[in-house]
């Protein structure tokens, strides 16, 4: 093999490890949506905890799961305001 070819060769490789590992540039973008979907499901599931509570204070009594849901979503969030 002669040095134009391992040349060659190298930067071949290197192309592809780029296309196939992805550019810097993408992957924070990638990060931060991953990290705002995790924040989303973390708080539906604080929410959704807090709406159980309410469900089994109430006695447990169904038909106002969406007023549990709500008052649980404005009772975190005063919460979380307070704490800012």
């Amino acid at each position: 093999m002669t040095t134009n070819q391992n040349i060659n060769a190298v930067a071949g490789s290197t192309s592809k490890a780029k296309t196939i590992g992805g550019t810097e540039t993408t992957q924070p973008k990638v990060g931060v949506e991953e990290s705002e979907l995790l924040l989303q499901s973390t708080r539906e599931q604080e929410i959704r905890n807090r709406a159980y509570e309410i469900y089994l204070e109430r006695g447990a009594e169904s038909g106002d799961d969406a007023q549990d849901w709500f008052q649980a979503e404005r009772e975190l969030t005063k919460e979380s305001s307070n704490n800012t």
